[in-house]
């Protein structure tokens, strides 16, 4: 990836963000926590989402119901290097952990 955020609206659906995302190398399990941090299924630990790169964002809507939207973050995790792709729901589907994650993500 070029490091520079990708447009927050894509037209792709999910599965295709996800497999263009781990051909990317961006395979790693990763998974929103309350407070703004993330975990890493690689080594377990969890690091806040604020301080690390936004590597790439990037949005979707249900095709079926567009009230089903979501982001997908690359994400570097800072403790063992695993690269992973980070779905967080937005809008009223919403849980509270994916909305702090969404908020603390800074683009660089």
């Amino acid at each position: 990836m070029s490091g520079e955020q990708e447009p927050a609206q894509d037209a792709s659906g999910l599965v295709e963000i996800l497999d263009d995302l781990k051909a990317q190398g961006y395979a790693g399990e990763l998974s929103a926590r309350e407070g703004g941090t993330v975990s890493c299924g690689t080594c377990g630990r969890e690091f806040p989402a604020g301080e690390v790169e936004l590597a790439a964002l990037r949005r979707t809507e249900g095709a079926s119901d567009p009230g089903d939207m979501a982001a997908v973050a690359a994400l570097t995790c800072p403790h063992c290097g695993t690269k992973g792709a980070l779905v967080l729901r937005f809008g009223p589907e919403a849980g509270i952990a994916d909305a702090d994650v969404l908020t603390a993500l800074q683009p660089r």
